[in-house]
């Protein structure tokens, strides 16, 4: 590998801990004068998920503190989390959303208003061992069968080049979030901005200084992470998909 979170991956592991102490790995970090929060997940590890709605009651669960909760109640709790794709006002998915190996909404494939239909757009598809960025209409050829699966747009970088329609000078400036995924989906990493950013920059951050081939946007304004390891349980409106990853439960 020879993005820059490798370094932060080995670290952790030359301490020694225990695996589920070191799945997820944040960090702060600056680029080009950009403030943002890294978190790396090793899929050789991690129990990477995505959440929508509460099992029993059906309600959208939409925040990381109902996540965590309905968790704990099978022993387990929340390590990592992040707001994973666009939704509508009821919260419902824009595009493709499998959780746990269940459709709940099907791929879209076709041009459309907003950052979504800046095709070319892509999913983030979570397998056994590891995970993928992968473009939406290399999705639908490849077939890929996801355990979980969450789809947003537009694609930050396509086969390490960034998205055609990002203008390098844009105006367009806003608190950013979105995934990356090293080329033999053994490590995703998602990235929040602390400052406001545009997508060139952006897709720069993933491209350049993380060096990852593929990298999906997930939303801008209603951005939030968290990870308990910088402090960090974001709130606001209710969200949509939320990806994160969970871990055992610390015993009483």
């Amino acid at each position: 590998m020879t993005w820059r979170i490798k370094g932060l991956i080995g670290a952790a592991l030359a301490l020694a801990l225990p695996a589920h102490l070191w799945a997820a790995e944040c960090r702060d970090d600056m680029f080009e004068g950009v403030r943002y929060s890294i978190c790396a997940i090793d899929m050789t590890e991690a129990d990477l998920r995505v959440f929508l709605n509460d099992a029993e009651s059906g309600d959208t669960l939409g925040s990381f503190s109902a996540v965590d909760a309905a968790l704990r109640e099978d022993g387990l709790t929340l390590e990592f989390g992040m707001n994973a794709g666009m939704y509508h006002s009821d919260r419902r998915p824009v595009g493709l959303y499998i959780e746990d190996g269940q459709e709940a909404a099907g791929v879209v494939t076709q041009k459309g208003p907003g950052n979504f239909g800046l095709l070319p757009n892509g999913v983030l598809c979570i397998r056994e061992g590891r995970a993928d960025v992968i473009e939406t209409l290399r999705y639908v050829d490849e077939a890929p069968v996801c355990r979980h699966a969450t789809q947003s747009g537009p694609m930050l970088v396509v086969d390490s080049a960034l998205h055609p329609r990002f203008l390098v000078d844009s105006d367009s400036l806003y608190i950013r979030n979105g995934v990356g995924t090293s080329a033999d989906g053994t490590h995703a990493v998602f990235v929040i901005s602390t400052d406001a950013v545009n997508f060139h920059t952006f897709g720069r951050l993933f491209r350049d200084h993380l060096g990852l081939p593929q990298a999906l946007y997930f939303d801008g304004n209603i951005s939030r992470l968290y990870t308990p390891e910088l402090g960090r349980s974001d709130i606001g409106f209710p969200m949509g998909p939320i990806v994160g990853s969970v871990v055992a439960a610390p015993q009483d």
